[in-house]
């Protein structure tokens, strides 16, 4: 078993950040867990801005050696987020490596991440995020290079170090482009399809997959720690009444979710863009459920996704009095995903939903189109359907989304 790295946390409390500053200092520890670190000690200060050269000053940083010495540390972990030149002073006087929440979660994403393109994406955001930490990396970047590939003597390895990673982000660029390219296509296709397309979207560890699992039975790997799905998963689904429609699960959002990993993931996140409708699955039994709502809510206005409805599904209920549990944001359903039984309560929420976006209407079959009232059911939502025996026909109610041609046709005949 590999021993674990032991671990001091640092955090400012400002006057920017102290609304959520003990939420994220516990989502810190949280996040250094799932990254396999051991917390020996949280060095916490309270400023009214954080220090320019250090984060925290020149008397805590003083303590902050002292304390990286007691506690035998292999790491220290910055809440706030550190410029090369911050990384490099705190580094010098410390004596033991230095990482910030930025970095902490880019090593998660790389530990997480199965598919090709989501390795690819993982890699670009990392390489972005060290490029500008190479300036001033101490002594060792500063030699001279020597040898073939190093474009003459004169050029010093800090600018080797540099023009590798910039040919390596080109080339991560390009192998993404193709990939993006085959989701787009695959995406195209079920939008030409006119397949009705649900996109799971919520906090990190708020039970996405589980719910997806409960409801397609698709065996995903789904467990409590954070960032546990990283690649979109699409999988088909049928309500009870034959409505077919298709579920993805995508990337758990977090709080600061670093610059660097929104534009690395623009191609999965984009999966979410192209949704009729957004499961907006939120943790009850989170003591910060205020703020992770903010902060998903938030990332879909930036992320261009506004205009989609949302249905807010507050899961692990079981967790939680119901007696005392107040939503804040509506529509909404209330269950717990580890729940067999509640199954029906989600699948009686998204048919409310569709009732409210769809366009009524009532259409009639001869007895010789049950292809027809076949296609009818998978691809609207049938209420009721009855066949008239004087004249032989089905006569079928229910629920066409606004752009089915099920609504455009006065006739029949025409499918």
């Amino acid at each position: 078993m590999l021993k674990k790295e032991r671990v001091i946390l640092v955090g400012v409390e400002t006057a920017d950040n102290y609304q959520y500053f003990s939420e994220s200092m516990a989502e810190l520890k949280n996040l250094t867990e799932t990254a396999q670190g051991e917390v020996v000690f949280q060095l916490l200060q309270k400023r009214q801005n954080v220090d320019r050269q250090t984060i925290i000053g020149k008397g805590k940083l003083e303590e902050l050696v002292q304390l990286v010495d007691a506690h035998e540390a292999d790491i220290v972990i910055f809440n706030q987020e550190l410029t090369p030149r911050q990384g490099t002073l705190i580094t010098e006087a410390v004596g033991v490596r230095v990482i910030d929440r930025v970095q902490l979660i880019l090593d998660i994403f790389a530990m997480r991440a199965q598919s090709k393109a989501g390795k690819l994406q993982v890699e670009l955001a990392q390489l972005n995020y060290l490029l500008p930490r190479l300036v001033g990396q101490g002594l060792v970047l500063s030699r001279l290079g020597g040898g073939i590939g190093t474009r003459g003597p004169g050029e010093t390895k800090l600018e080797t170090d540099r023009r590798h990673i910039r040919n390596k982000i080109t080339n991560i660029k390009r192998e993404l482009k193709e990939v993006t390219a085959s989701r787009e296509r695959n995406r195209q296709q079920r939008q030409e399809s006119n397949v009705f397309q649900i996109g799971l979207i919520g906090y990190t560890n708020a039970g996405k997959s589980t719910l997806l699992n409960m409801l397609t039975e698709a065996k995903t790997y789904s467990e409590d720690q954070l960032f546990a799905t990283l690649d979109p998963l699409t999988k088909q689904w049928q309500l009870t009444e034959g409505f077919k429609a298709t579920l993805t699960d995508t990337v758990g959002f977090i709080q600061d979710l670093p610059t660097q990993l929104i534009e690395a993931f623009q191609s999965t996140l984009e999966e979410s863009r192209t949704m009729d409708l957004l499961l907006h699955v939120v943790d009850a039994s989170s003591e910060d459920r205020d703020l992770q709502e903010k902060t998903v809510l938030g990332l879909i206005e930036e992320l261009g996704m506004s205009g989609i409805p949302v249905l807010t599904v507050y899961n692990k209920m079981d967790q939680v009095s119901e007696a005392s549990f107040i939503p804040t944001l509506f529509p909404n359903i209330q269950l717990s995903a580890k729940n067999p039984t509640d199954k029906e309560e989600l699948e009686a929420g998204i048919r409310q939903m569709l009732m409210e976006m769809f366009e009524p209407y009532e259409k009639t079959l001869s007895a010789d189109m049950g292809y027809l009232l076949i296609k009818l059911t998978t691809d609207t939502l049938v209420v009721s359907q009855e066949f008239v025996e004087e004249t032989e026909e089905y006569i079928v109610k229910g629920f066409a989304p606004k752009s089915s041609r099920w609504l455009e046709a006065e006739e029949i005949a025409e499918f």
